[in-house]
């Protein structure tokens, strides 16, 4: 007999979308809903009533442990949406999430959060996993009591875990490379602008400043790359003086790569030197880098698609609890340029799924 996610291979759809179809649940548009129905029927389809109730009969609780957000710091606020998003989809099957958040600056919290999703006996877990030693610490107790976990957004080896579900930070970096060797002069230098390495999301922000130098290496290029490590991006005093003074000591500097979801700040820093520093390239459309874009602060952004990533950790690892459906080992979104022209169309494909 054909399975559903035979059917969404031929109706070019999600296995949510099929499911969602053959259970009369909203959210599908008619024409779609028209052809699943009509290779539900070419293929005999019918649902097995009896697996069903059995299935439903057992409850499962998947914990999720992410990172807070907030108006200055939004980027954590889509992986959630799509966590809500497909926790709607998965109710009717007996599978509830819970989510657990935390201070992303502060291991202490992160801690803290991980003992009160532990107190929900979960049958498996999403982990941001913002800080590696404790992590590691964290994930020993998911092994040693056999809960299934996965990575969210941040890839971390050796760990256990089922599945990545995230961007590949170093091709995202080397992408970054190429759009901003395009920008440049052969003689024009580069400036790389990050947080402290021993704050949160080391593992991304590092890979993507390796596949960044990486393309310029690669490709024998004579531009030369600057670094700055700031501690405080809030810190606006220090901070446009620290990068002022390095710009004027450097004036072949022509682009600046920000490496994290913060380059509306530094937007914002060098916003009277743009004539002399006229490319900035940054990560992630939260609302505040979406509109330094727009008045033509940031001349390209990277996005990662993070609705796609909570929806899809979700949904992998519901599959894996109630189907013995491993997740493949890496769950890759893909890497997007976003600029000024085209916001308004990733906008309205930001929250699209296609599994």
């Amino acid at each position: 007999m054909i399975t559903i996610k035979e059917i969404a291979k031929l109706a070019n759809v999600s296995p949510g979308t099929v499911d969602r179809v053959i259970h009369d649940r909203e959210g599908v548009s008619k024409k779609t809903s028209d052809r699943i129905k009509a290779i539900l029927k070419e293929h005999n389809f019918k649902v097995n009533r009896i697996a069903q109730s059995l299935a439903m009969k057992k409850k499962y609780t998947i914990a999720v442990l992410l990172p807070d957000y907030d108006t200055e710091n939004s980027f954590w606020k889509s992986p959630l949406e799509g966590i809500e998003k497909a926790k709607e989809e998965i109710r009717s099957f007996g599978v509830d999430v819970e989510t657990f958040s935390f201070d992303q600056k502060n291991p202490k919290s992160y801690i803290e959060s991980f003992a009160e999703l532990l107190n929900t006996n979960p049958q498996g877990v999403v982990v941001v996993p913002t800080f590696k030693k404790e992590t590691k610490n964290l994930t020993d107790i998911l092994l040693q009591e056999n809960i299934p976990f996965v990575f969210l957004n941040i890839a971390l080896s050796g760990y256990g875990n089922l599945s990545f579900i995230g961007q590949d930070s170093f091709k995202s970096g080397y992408l970054s490379g190429k759009l901003m060797r395009l920008c440049l002069n052969d003689d024009d230098d580069i400036l790389t602008i990050h947080s402290r390495l021993n704050l949160s999301n080391f593992n991304n922000i590092s890979q993507r400043t390796e596949g960044f130098d990486y393309y310029f290496k690669e490709n024998k290029l004579r531009n030369t790359n600057h670094y700055i490590e700031i501690e405080d991006f809030w810190d606006t005093k220090k901070v446009k003086t620290n990068i002022s003074t390095f710009l004027r000591r450097e004036p072949k500097i022509r682009g600046i790569f920000v490496p994290n979801s913060r380059s509306y700040i530094i937007a914002d820093h060098i916003s009277t030197l743009r004539n002399s520093v006229p490319f900035l390239i940054g990560f992630d459309l939260t609302d505040h880098n979406a509109q330094a874009l727009v008045d033509d602060k940031i001349t390209f952004l990277i996005s990662q698609k993070p609705f796609q990533q909570g929806y899809r950790a979700i949904n992998s690892l519901s599959r894996f609890l109630l189907y013995n459906t491993p997740p493949s080992t890496e769950i890759l979104s893909s890497i997007e340029i976003v600029t000024k022209e085209n916001i308004p169309d990733h906008r309205q494909k930001q929250h699209s799924i296609l599994l």
